[in-house]
């Protein structure tokens, strides 16, 4: 079993409160969202793993079981064309949950313009391999958001 956690310090909304249909509607896969703290914040590791996609504004994490989480930093942050994001890791590298993957400024994001919620997806995974899904509440930084079988 996985324990994918928050990468993020801030509050559970759930998918369904993400103001992007592909998320809410849990097209990309099944999993949680996170409203962060408006400050400037390194986004972390979900999961120990390999990381297999590294964008500004977007990273997936593989573990050792297959499991690949996705952590989408804002909605439409593509857009932004990766400013105000810094890797601080490469795509390929091994991270340990917890580590520091991406820098960027919540707070920034939103004053461009774009929503700063966070989903974190279990990808190619199904709605019932996930339990004890963080839908509210307040989050630190590596609280649990969900389990996967």
């Amino acid at each position: 079993m996985t324990t994918v956690t928050s990468p993020l310090n801030g509050r559970a909304i759930g998918l369904a409160a993400v103001p992007d249909p592909v998320f809410s509607g849990a097209m990309v896969g099944p999993g949680t969202a996170v409203d962060p703290v408006r400050e400037p914040s390194a986004a972390v590791a979900p999961v120990d793993g390999v990381v297999v996609s590294l964008h500004p504004h977007a990273f997936v994490v593989v573990d050792s079981e297959g499991h690949g989480v996705l952590t989408h930093l804002g909605i439409d942050t593509v857009q932004l064309n990766g400013d105000g994001f810094e890797l601080l890791v490469n795509k390929g590298d091994t991270v340990t949950r917890g580590q520091a993957v991406v820098r960027w400024n919540p707070a920034a994001v939103e004053e461009a313009g774009k929503s700063p919620i966070c989903p974190v997806i279990a990808l190619e995974a199904t709605a019932d391999a996930l339990g004890d899904v963080r839908e509210e509440g307040d989050l630190k930084t590596g609280d649990t958001l969900f389990t996967w079988q």
